[in-house]
């Protein structure tokens, strides 16, 4: 089974209040999602998050609703979220973003 390159984020609008629904690449580590925003903090997708942390997303077949928040370089998670996203697509520069189902082990 060849893996899975998409993750699909659902976010509110934080103007608007309307959902916003975005196909972006991730990687998982330790029960979460992490995904990159090329726009860093300008990206619509990360000022939502930042206004309204509440998100849902599906990865695969698995629909989960949770909570998003945006991750500072310097936290121990960021270079090996950097590393996956290396391996996996070729490309690690950007703003790093963690989505955490409910229900989760550590759910924040």
């Amino acid at each position: 089974m060849p893996e899975i390159q998409f993750l699909y984020l659902t976010t509110t609008g934080w103007k608007t209040g309307r959902k916003h629904r975005i196909e972006i690449w991730f990687v998982e580590y330790r029960e979460r999602y992490y995904v990159m925003s090329e726009g860093r903090e300008h990206a619509h997708w990360v000022q939502n998050i930042m206004h309204d942390p509440k998100i849902s997303f599906n990865v695969g077949s698995k629909s989960f609703a949770g909570i998003g928040k945006v991750i500072q370089s310097k936290e121990p998670v960021a270079s090996e979220i950097r590393k996956l996203m290396k391996e996996k697509y070729g490309w690690n520069s950007e703003l790093i973003a963690e989505l955490a189902a409910a229900g989760y082990r550590g759910f924040f």
